[in-house]
């Protein structure tokens, strides 16, 4: 058994030569340029479903807000019921926007991941071929090649707590003020 382990160790610390090093970082680098753009065309699909949920928010708004406006038959004791289906349109467009929320926030921080990833394959790539050009030897370990999938700090998820807060409070100015235009409207 102890012959086992022995050979085991000697047998996991290998060197690999610059060439294959060159090869697997330029895989490397390929695979995770590739993610970064994949991850980048999936924030710009979420954005522009994010504005199409915007503008037909805004179409249901001006929609209730005309009807309000131009009913003769609503009167102050009926204004519970665009309050009502204006707080229902708001809870819908609320979970909508959550939805899209997560997923940008998600493949922005994948697409973080996957840059950091790439730089720091870059800069071991850099240092391969330094290595060739002063005539270093021709043999690397391991450790050199192997990358790591990298993370942004913790500090990093501040900008989507920003980014939800923003949204959010743009939300509730827009269901306070439709509420109490709906009340004035109705009742005064």
């Amino acid at each position: 058994m102890a012959d086992y382990n022995s050979t085991h160790h000697q047998n996991t610390s290998s060197t690999i030569t610059k060439e294959t090093a060159l090869q697997a970082l330029n895989t490397i680098i390929q695979l995770h340029f590739e993610k970064t753009l994949e991850k980048k065309k999936s924030v710009d699909q979420q954005k522009k479903h994010l504005y199409q949920l915007f503008q037909y928010f805004f179409l249901f708004l001006a929609v209730v807000f005309a009807a309000e406006v131009q009913s003769t038959r609503l009167q102050c004791r009926h204004c519970w019921v665009p309050i009502g289906l204006l707080s229902l349109g708001h809870l819908i467009f609320y979970v909508a926007v959550a939805q899209t929320l997560r997923c940008i926030n998600g493949f922005k921080y994948q697409r973080r991941c996957h840059k950091l990833t790439l730089g720091l394959a870059t800069e071991r790539l850099r240092q391969i071929r330094l290595r060739m050009g002063s005539g270093e030897a021709e043999v690397l370990g391991d450790e050199f090649v192997e990358i790591h999938y990298q993370e942004p700090p913790e500090n990093y998820f501040g900008k989507f707590k920003r980014n939800w807060a923003v949204h959010f409070g743009f939300l509730i100015l827009i269901y306070l003020f439709m509420v109490s235009s709906s009340v004035v409207l109705l009742c005064f």
